[in-house]
């Protein structure tokens, strides 16, 4: 668990420093599980996320841009009726738990002083935010309601007094001496680190580890030392907050974990690391439930047209021995003195090979001379034509494999919104019936993404085929620069620019291959060309394009470049 108690005293600390005495100016609930604020404080406006997401909750400082409903749920309307306008004047956590308090004040409808208190509580699953009446200790509302069915020690409903979740009764971790510390744990017993956890609040499983780890073989000298020297620069704030990479496990905390053993990326404040760590993992996680029927028929679809190219081919070889056929017939046509009725075959002379080597010809027995031949023409004519159409089948087969595998790459990068899109045109394209409720069509155009390069070039990205053929068709300029991952299912990248430096050529074709198939390879390859030798052929599936004149780069995709280019 990287966002303990000793994390969240940290983060406290920082949003303190960035946000007290500013004035929230706009609040907006993206997400059921999430709440953004817009705070105006030193001068300029901080976007402040506090979610109780339950595999992904957290607060922190945040430069994502969420995209928000058409009609804001019950709860942001009531936040903003008791929050926005008024003044946060201070930012503190309870004890050393996973608490954070947001003491803000204002005037309310009547023009009286209101003070309130919004209470954050990261608990996993068990995560809330709870607005209280400070004045009344009351409950006002909570984004989720609990009621003492579910917990009998307290229920968070509006109208229930406020009350703190059970005390743990441990002990601080900060102003301990080496003594206190060898007075607490019992060497003997061993499992230092799940002490340390049941001993001293704030303290994780994961900041217990490295305690253990940087004390080399823990012992009554160099674990105590150890403990005390972390927890004094903890509680002076003196941090470098750092994500490690290890076995392809991301973990972060205040500090490098070195127990990790892996690569480490330090960040200049905690809210940066967070925006890094997190990036598009919550978004994913909405986007794998709200997609998961879309996927099931996706992967259904394409495993059954792998299925029917599997027998088509089957059938296309057996439609090969239609020269056989011919050839059995013709010399059946020409030794028919030599068959008789009865006969299960015949070895003649084939005329047709240079050598004159004899072929055998296997025959139906119920069968006269002519009616074998007969039969090896029709045989023949029936291949003939089986040729061509199974041909055309599987043809067709393998452009729905291609198909389906372009979606299930498109929903892997793809946001809620997109979700909606791909699912409008497996409606449109006829794979899907349409059972949402009846309602009027929206007109509104697909929205691109938009990135901008290191020398402030604009790259728009489609995610989906409805934003690939609208960025294609529509938006780009014929002279702009059009990019797609070679032979790889992906997006459709644009350059709005007619000559771009070789570095935006890179950074755009990092966008390609980010959002494509590719996306966890190196060296991935990329075209580029003018979107005026970009060509939609006549009846093609959504997205599908040929193109020439092209150029390859080679790049290898990462999250980085997403953040850094993100407008």
């Amino acid at each position: 668990m990287s966002f303990d108690g000793i994390f969240t005293r940290a983060i406290t600390n920082e949003l303190s420093l960035a946000l007290k005495g500013g004035r929230i100016n706009k609040i907006q609930q993206p997400f059921p599980n999430e709440l953004l604020m817009v705070i105006r404080a030193n001068g300029k406006n901080h976007r402040l996320l506090l979610s109780i997401h339950p595999s992904y909750a957290r607060v922190q400082l945040t430069n994502e841009v969420y995209e928000n409903p058409n009609e804001p749920p019950m709860f942001c309307m009531l936040m903003r009726k008791h929050l926005e306008g008024f003044i946060l004047e201070d930012i503190s956590q309870i004890s050393l738990d996973r608490m954070i308090v947001f003491e803000v004040k204002g005037r309310n409808e009547l023009g009286d002083i209101s003070c309130k208190q919004l209470i954050v509580e990261i608990m996993g699953r068990h995560s809330n935010i709870i607005l209280v009446d400070k004045d009344r200790n009351m409950i006002l509302d909570s984004i989720k309601h609990v009621s003492f069915a579910v917990n009998s020690h307290r229920a968070i409903l509006p109208g229930q007094p406020y009350i703190l979740p059970p005390a743990q009764d441990k002990v601080s971790p900060f102003d301990l001496n080496e003594e206190a510390i060898l007075r607490t744990l019992d060497f003997n017993a061993g499992k230092l680190d799940q002490q340390l956890v049941s001993s001293f609040a704030g303290v994780s499983p994961l900041l217990a580890k490295e305690v253990v780890f940087q004390a080399g073989i823990a012992n009554r000298v160099s674990l105590p030392k150890t403990f005390t020297t972390m927890f004094q620069k903890l509680k002076n704030y003196d941090y470098s907050p750092a994500i490690t990479i290890s076995k392809g496990k991301e973990s972060f905390y205040l500090f490098p974990l070195e127990h990790l053993q892996g690569e480490t990326k330090i960040f200049p404040s905690l809210s940066e690391m967070l925006d890094r760590y997190y990036f598009g993992k919550a978004e994913r996680d909405r986007v794998k439930q709200k997609s998961s029927d879309l996927l099931r028929f996706m992967i259904n679809e394409k495993e059954k047209n792998e299925k029917k190219i599997v027998k088509l081919k089957a059938t296309f070889a057996d439609a090969e021995k239609a020269n056989e056929y011919q050839l059995y017939g013709e010399l059946l046509t020409a030794n028919l003195y030599a068959v008789t009725r009865g006969m299960k075959e015949v070895q003649v002379i084939n005329y047709y090979d240079e050598n004159g080597a004899t072929i055998k010809i296997p025959l139906d027995p119920q069968k006269g001379p002519s009616d074998n031949a007969q039969r090896y023409f029709t045989k023949y004519q029936k291949a003939k034509t089986a040729l061509e159409i199974v041909k055309q089948q599987i043809e067709k087969a393998e452009q729905e494999v291609g198909y389906f595998e372009s979606l299930l790459q498109q929903v892997e990068t793809a946001s809620p919104r997109d979700i909606e899109e791909i699912r409008e045109e497996l409606i449109e394209e006829g794979y899907m019936k349409d059972r949402r409720k009846k309602q009027k069509k929206s007109q509104a155009k697909p929205l691109l993404d938009s990135y901008q390069a290191t020398d402030g070039t604009e790259i728009l990205v489609g995610k989906n085929n409805k934003q690939n053929d609208y960025l294609t068709n529509k938006v780009a300029a014929r002279d702009e620069i059009w990019l797609h991952t070679k032979d790889i299912p992906g997006s459709h990248v644009v350059i709005r620019s007619r000559t771009p430096q070789e570095k935006t050529i890179i950074e755009a074709a990092e966008l390609a291959a980010y959002f494509s198939k590719a996306r966890t390879s190196s060296s991935v390859p990329v075209d580029f060309t003018l979107v005026r030798h970009v060509k939609k052929p006549s009846g093609a599936k959504p997205g599908f394009v040929i193109y020439d004149h092209q150029q390859t780069v080679f790049v290898t995709p990462t999250e980085e470049i997403v953040l850094q280019l993100k407008k």
